[in-house]
């Protein structure tokens, strides 16, 4: 059963070895996480919940795996650290299951290395997924900045450089590695907070942002939707700063689109300069 296994920090790095396949995965039990778990045909998977947060974010993955009958499960982000899949397994505790997990025996309380088990030995058919909805949208800022707002931290790329982006994904280091903080060089750089969680691996990206002397800020999951970056942008409160962030202007209890203002007017008054 342990080969039908596969434990991963991200569900954004699936690949083809994913098809039939049991995924423990870091990610959070957001629908865009969901959607690329589908994408990659898994056979079950278990996930993170992130805090669960504002609209149920955190899980809503779960109810949108049912109808193509992935068996789907989240752990508590106080039992494991997001951004980590072998945390997950180690002490993770589930705390929901979809319906077609539940049909398997998996339940709150259990511990995440049973469920996977039971998944394991399950005789799971995967489903083709239904196409993706738009994922990148462009922020209106004033002067020359560019800013976006993505719907993962995956989806960041040569092309931000420079620029300011708001992702939906959390702020946790993928298994607690520096470099995956962010994948370009942008400017700023702002996550969901996945409401801290245990060992506080919701913020973590931030001091690794520090390093590389770009701002970042967490904003909080009971103010967006974990996993959609537009969410962030309407109703996104920042809950923490890195220090780079703190010295532009950027504090707590301010809404992320003042956060962008702020850091567009830094960005215009570094080209001035």
């Amino acid at each position: 059963m342990l080969d039908r296994l596969i434990v991963v920090d991200s569900v954004t790095r699936l690949g083809p070895e994913a098809q039939g396949r049991v995924i423990v995965g870091g990610s959070h039990g957001g629908i865009y996480a969901a959607y690329l778990a589908a994408k990659a045909r898994v056979a079950g998977v278990l996930l993170n919940d992130a805090g669960i947060g504002l609209d149920g974010a955190g899980i809503a993955g779960l109810a949108w795996l049912d109808p193509l009958r992935v068996p789907a499960a989240c752990c508590s982000h106080r039992s494991a650290r997001i951004g980590d899949g072998f945390d997950l397994l180690g002490r993770g505790i589930i705390s929901h299951a979809n319906r077609a997990a539940a049909a398997l025996g998996i339940e709150p309380g259990m511990w995440c290395r049973e469920a996977a088990r039971r998944l394991a030995a399950a005789p799971l058919t995967p489903a083709d997924p239904p196409e993706s909805a738009e994922s990148r949208f462009p922020i209106e800022v004033a002067g020359r900045a560019r800013a976006s707002a993505i719907d993962s931290n995956s989806l960041m790329g040569p092309d931000d450089d420079g620029t300011i982006v708001v992702t939906g994904s959390h702020g946790a280091l993928l298994g607690g590695r520096p470099e995956t903080a962010a994948r370009a060089n942008v400017f700023a750089a702002l996550y969901n907070d996945a409401d801290g969680g245990i060992d506080g691996a919701g913020f973590t990206r931030l001091a690794a942002l520090d390093a590389r002397g770009i701002a970042a800020a967490t904003y909080s999951a009971w103010t967006a939707r974990i996993g959609d970056g537009r969410s962030a942008v309407e109703t996104g409160i920042v809950s923490a700063v890195n220090a780079r962030a703190a010295a532009l202007g950027v504090a707590p209890g301010g809404t992320v689109r003042a956060a962008i203002t702020i850091l567009a007017e830094a960005i215009e008054k570094d080209r001035r300069a």
